[in-house]
């Protein structure tokens, strides 16, 4: 009988690219937040990988596959798709190494991506924006890799790229070790799988008993499909929102990978994402791009399960557009049920808006988006109507007098299409 073994990392892979990148990248600090340790009544420590040069763990994976790519290739062009980070990885490496690079990006990418990875390869890099998806763009880098006969640095599904992203881990139990710390958590976010891959892969050497998390966004959870089917599968849709992470289909390497070393998967909604991102930046001074405030918003669900642990969460990453923040903070309030939107027939006469103002709302109440156009000759007409609760718990008696004001208003959050066209 035939046995087939699954490729998966090795730590010999993992300990191999940190001794390549210990002088080359950032060792982040491995920082205890006393905010979120009071939080959640446990040891919270973040490893900031925002602080990396690119502002990303990505540095690593792109630099250490490079470095073992051959020489004549290397000089020929490298090649990757990215939706940023990764990107910016390879950007950076390029300009450092002197060869050419070109980077294909979708075209949903936030601007202030597009823009970094323009600084960080300057000269030596060629972005090309193409498809609206990760999927589209990374389909486009491997043509032109056939095409120019150029080598594609994989984002994630390279054992090369996995090991290099393990050597945060490495990087953290060792200062673990430092502060005498056993650490009983770990979250790491998950994309296409290679963050995880790789912190999983050396934790799992060095300290078995750590629980490798790994946190997916709701509307991308591949590896969670992959696990569930038990194979990489794509996803029939993919919400590009935590655009880090917003992968259709995880690889065979991470999904092995992460089938071998990863004990959970966690799905964060993306208004939990997005009010963490605000409490981490009001509450420490922090900036974490979408798919780095994953793993922290991770603790919101686990937090019947962390009292007294030491918990570590790898902050993957700060490239967050500031031009998303009003995005974000409109995400966060809908999520903590403060944020409304509806749509009212209002009567089409002097002090209609005044009766609703005083029958409808709670005192504490407010209106952020009114828009309304008289209608000629008719005796009401529809009213698009934001309201911030000032307390979530009032919206029944809110809906019941709004019921009572016009028996048939819409709801816009039982009908994103009309959502997304009006708000």
């Amino acid at each position: 009988m035939t046995t087939t073994t699954k490729t998966v990392l090795t730590e010999e892979e993992v300990q191999k690219a940190y001794e390549v990148l210990k002088p080359v990248v950032e060792h982040t600090p491995l920082q205890h937040s006393e905010y979120l340790s009071q939080k959640y009544n446990c040891q919270v420590y973040l490893k900031r990988e925002d602080l990396q040069a690119v502002r990303s763990f990505k540095i690593r994976g792109a630099y250490y596959a490079i470095s073992q790519t051959p020489e004549d290739a290397r000089k020929r062009g490298v090649v990757c798709a990215s939706a940023g980070n990764h990107a910016q990885g390879v950007a950076w490496t390029s300009a450092k190494m002197d060869i050419p690079s070109t980077i294909f990006m979708p075209t949903t990418t936030p601007q202030q991506k597009v823009d970094q990875v323009k600084f960080f390869g300057g000269k030596n890099a060629t972005i090309k924006l193409t498809g609206d998806t990760f999927d589209e763009a990374n389909a486009a880098a491997n043509e032109f890799c056939e095409e120019n006969n150029q080598t594609f640095i994989a984002p994630f599904n390279d054992l090369h790229t996995m090991a290099g992203q393990g050597t945060l881990a490495v990087e953290v139990f060792k200062d673990a070790e430092e502060k005498n710390l056993d650490v009983d958590y770990l979250f790491a976010a998950v994309g296409g799988g290679g963050l995880i891959s790789g912190v999983s892969t050396h934790t799992k050497a060095v300290s078995p008993d750590t629980t490798v998390v790994g946190v997916e966004p709701s509307g991308a959870s591949s590896m969670a499909k992959a696990f569930s089917l038990g194979h990489p599968v794509n996803l029939e849709k993919v919400d590009t929102f935590v655009d880090g992470a917003a992968v259709r289909k995880v690889g065979q390497l991470t999904y092995n990978t992460c089938q071998e070393y990863v004990d959970r998967l966690v799905q964060v909604p993306e208004g939990l994402d997005s009010k963490t991102i605000l409490d981490v930046y009001s509450k420490m001074a922090l900036v974490a791009e979408p798919a780095g405030a994953l793993s922290i918003a991770a603790l919101e669900v686990y937090k019947d399960q962390l009292a007294g642990k030491t918990v570590v969460c790898v902050v993957s990453g700060g490239n967050n557009d500031i031009n998303r923040m009003q995005e974000i903070e409109e995400k966060s309030l809908i999520y903590q049920g403060l944020q409304h939107y509806f749509v009212v027939s209002f009567a089409q006469r002097a002090g209609a808006l005044r009766e609703f103002v005083n029958v409808v709302l709670n005192p504490d109440d407010d209106i952020t988006k009114f828009e309304y156009t008289k209608k000629v000759n008719s005796s009401d007409g529809p009213v698009l109507v934001g309201v911030r609760l000032g307390d979530a718990g009032n919206l029944d008696s809110l809906l019941e007098r709004l019921r009572d004001f016009d028996p048939d208003y819409i709801n816009l959050q039982d009908n994103q299409a009309l959502y997304r066209m009006m708000v």
